[in-house]
């Protein structure tokens, strides 16, 4: 069965952006955009709320771009053919090339995904829609990019339900920059 995982960047003080929705402060580095780019290449569909979804629109026509590098043509090329699944209560269409709007909830698109033939992870993207996912233990991997900056205050990475979930470390990581990439695997 495909595996549900949230993976974003997150402030040591727990936040993936900061008081002002920025996060000029997660820009990876060339180590830590390689590592992206591997786990995109692991990634079979990427789940997302509407504003990491507008966010991510630079993507679709990135080649346009002439000041990106090979290795952000390379992800820009792997994430335009990513199967994505936008969650919005506002928008009514959604642009880019296999992207689409949920056309249930949030546990029926998971149930469809993982019933589905295919390979790769069933990523998610976004606090908003992560929280809900974790509200109905449908998440089974945790993956925080953590970045030594502390930025007081913000958008959690973790919500607030008071609900206590094991964990099993499954991989940690540290890059040169020290950025740290934990990987934990929800015990049931």
């Amino acid at each position: 069965m495909r595996r549900v995982t949230y993976s974003m960047n997150v402030s040591l003080d727990g936040y993936i952006a900061d008081p002002d929705g920025g996060i000029d402060w997660s820009d990876p580095d060339e180590e830590v955009f390689r590592h992206f780019t591997d786990e995109l290449r692991q990634t079979g569909v990427h789940l997302l709320g509407r504003r990491l979804y507008e966010t991510m629109l630079y993507w679709e026509t990135a080649e346009q771009d002439e000041s990106l590098d090979a290795a952000e043509l390379e992800w820009a090329a792997l994430w335009k053919a990513l199967p994505k699944v936008v969650f919005s209560r506002t928008l009514t269409t959604v642009r880019g090339t296999n992207t689409r709007l949920a056309s249930g909830t949030l546990a029926e698109e998971i149930e469809r995904l993982r019933a589905e033939p295919g390979d790769g992870d069933i990523a998610i993207g976004g606090a908003t829609l992560a929280a809900e996912a974790a509200a109905s233990g449908l998440i089974d991997e945790y993956r925080p990019v953590v970045h030594p900056v502390l930025v007081g205050g913000g958008t959690p990475y973790f919500t607030r339900d008071e609900r206590r979930v094991k964990l099993e470390l499954v991989e940690a990581r540290t890059f040169a920059s020290g950025v740290v990439r934990l990987r934990h695997r929800v015990t049931r």
